[in-house]
């Protein structure tokens, strides 16, 4: 259904960025050869089809680069500042790939400022242009322009559930017509119900829709083969929404298996093979330059925390990571030793009497956590990702938070989503449960390396910290 719409608009933008790059590249070039050489003396010397070459491989490689970022992907919820660094990011891969490329072609002669202007402009027209055309597409929908007329069958929570996704995707041009009531009813249906099931064929027949869309529950399956038999002798398409639909994530999919459909309840990015190669490949060069950079540091603390109370450097506390699988992580320490059992099932309350004077400045500034790259370089743990929590706590929350469990299908991480909105310490659980899992089901490089940037702004400080 969306999918369709969604391939024509993904084909269309990206026939807009292509644009978008030629009239960058043209820009930049006017900039460069005749605002800024006044005199007109390397428009003279330059290789006017070489730049033309050029401009043609920027265009095609910046698409490229917005494909890999899955910019076109219709991200639920995505904010104007969030699209900006989606394409800000595009733009940055595409300006280092084709700089690395003209490194090793020393034969030929480009200007890197050029190239400098084509990234900047590159970034302002297309978050522009995007805009514009989605604004363009909202009005002429708004004035009935190429839509599509839909009709419903049933009134329960998949009709519910279906209204809410064409109402947010809106801008695809589905309209829906109404409704035909089922045993299951929902008080909060924007449209009209038109009728009961029995007149199904004579409401058809007077609203024409072009596309029905079955969602009834599994008192109503009887009715499926007549609904179907009618749509195919109206030549109206018929789409039928699975009965256990509610459990189906926004990342679920359909795969087939020698002609059998197999649905996918939770499609994790992050079980793919090539999206954990590449998020592998962030964290050991992460990482690596972290622990390097940091050296200094760790031989600071490690002084520091010897020196101010008796007890090793550092503790190895026994966390839960991936797939239940238990690790140990490594900190500084930060409270007084004490006995494995306290420290394996008590909670942090506020004015600890167990945390040292130094520890307190440590878990204040997330510096005690810092030791943790090495278990990222070991492979136990992700920069970013769930924190990883006691065994004892686990066996806790499991059973007392729903879909608690599900932040074990990736790896734990250093930082995460619910850190830098603010959820660590002593926060909710259960809203700390749903930034993981808002994570884990829309993982991207890109988001990935927007939380390590915002970390260190928003995440570092604890306030929740005793």
């Amino acid at each position: 259904m969306l999918k369709e719409r969604n391939q024509t608009f993904k084909l269309s933008f990206i026939a807009l960025d292509f644009l978008n790059s030629l009239l960058s590249f043209s820009v930049a070039f006017f900039i460069r050869y005749y605002i800024q050489d006044t005199e007109g003396f390397y428009l003279q010397i330059i290789d006017i089809p070489g730049y033309i070459s050029l401009g043609l491989l920027l265009s095609v490689s910046q698409i490229l680069s917005y494909l890999g970022v899955d910019l076109y992907h219709p991200r639920r919820g995505l904010s104007l500042i969030e699209e900006f660094f989606s394409i800000s990011y595009g733009v940055v891969i595409n300006l280092i790939v084709i700089l690395a490329l003209l490194f090793f072609f020393r034969d030929i002669s480009f200007s890197r400022l050029l190239i400098l202007y084509f990234a900047i402009f590159n970034i302002i027209f297309t978050s522009g242009f995007h805009v514009i055309f989605r604004t363009i597409l909202r009005n002429l929908r708004k004035k009935g322009y190429n839509l599509r007329k839909m009709l419903i069958l049933g009134t329960g929570k998949n009709a519910k559930r279906i209204t809410e996704i064409v109402m947010k995707h809106s801008i695809y041009g589905y309209i829906i017509s109404g409704y035909l009531s089922s045993i299951e009813k929902s008080d909060q249906l924007p449209y009209p119900v038109l009728g009961d099931l029995e007149k199904f064929e004579e409401v058809l027949n007077a609203v024409r829709p072009d596309l029905v869309i079955y969602a009834l529950g599994t008192e109503d399956r009887n009715f499926l083969h007549s609904a179907i038999d009618i749509c195919d002798s109206e030549g109206i398409e018929l789409k039928i929404v699975p009965e256990f639909s509610e459990f189906i994530t926004a990342r679920g999919r359909v795969e087939g298996m020698d002609g059998v459909p197999i649905i996918t309840i939770r499609d994790i990015p992050l079980r793919n093979g090539y999206n954990r190669f590449i998020k592998r490949i962030l964290d050991i060069l992460f990482s690596l330059s972290f622990v390097i950079l940091f050296s200094p540091f760790y031989l600071l603390i490690s002084i520091l925390v010897k020196l101010t109370s008796r007890g090793p450097i550092f503790i190895f506390q026994e966390r839960v990571g991936l797939d239940n699988h238990k690790f140990n992580m490594i900190k500084f320490r930060s409270m007084y030793v004490q006995e494995k059992t306290d420290s394996d099932t008590k909670w942090t309350v506020k004015n600890d009497p167990r945390v040292t004077s130094i520890g307190g400045i440590l878990r204040k500034l997330s510096l005690d956590e810092t030791p943790q790259f090495f278990n990222v370089l070991k492979g136990d743990m992700s920069v970013v990702g769930p924190r990883p929590e006691r065994p004892f706590f686990v066996e806790q929350f499991k059973s007392s938070h729903r879909y608690y469990m599900r932040r074990h299908t990736v790896k734990a991480g250093i930082t995460g989503w619910a850190q830098v909105q603010g959820l660590r310490g002593d926060t909710s659980i259960d809203e700390r449960i749903e930034a993981d899992i808002y994570y884990i089901e829309n993982w991207s490089l890109f988001l990935d390396i927007k939380i390590i940037l915002m970390t260190p702004f928003v995440g570092f400080i604890n306030k929740n910290a005793y």
